[in-house]
């Protein structure tokens, strides 16, 4: 498959501040990412299962379904196809990384994320699950 046919990378960035969501998921699209952005749990499920993304974003402290109870349900739910798991959040504590771990994140940032970073990591991660 040619550079040009190949389909845009999908990602959801979830966060339930409105104003950091839409600012990475600005840049993500900006650098050729095909993005969709949810402001909670909930929606961020349902919004998954019509976007099928390749990797999500998930800010950890939001009311209602925290990140970790999100991250399971999205690992529960694509059964054929695992999206890449990241994490942004204020947390950066052994804890928190070993409860991420456990929910099934793949990669960690603590805010503020340095948007350039969180798309390499990504990049990096979806390359490296292709080639698995």
């Amino acid at each position: 498959m040619s550079e040009s046919n190949k389909k845009p990378i999908r990602v959801l960035v979830v966060d339930d501040n409105e104003d950091a969501a839409t600012s990475l998921a600005f840049l993500l699209g900006a650098w050729g990412y095909e993005v969709e952005t949810s402001f909670d749990g909930s929606s961020a499920l349902k919004m998954a299962e019509q976007f099928h993304p390749d990797a999500c974003i998930l800010d950890i402290s939001m009311p209602g379904m925290d990140g970790y109870e999100l991250a399971r349900r999205l690992r529960a739910k694509s059964h054929d196809h695992q999206p890449v798991l990241a994490t942004v959040t204020a947390f950066g504590d052994n804890a928190h990384l070993d409860k991420a771990a456990d929910a099934g994140f793949d990669l960690h940032f603590t805010k503020p994320a340095n948007a350039f970073e969180v798309a390499d990591q990504l990049a990096g991660c979806l390359n490296a699950s292709e080639h698995n």
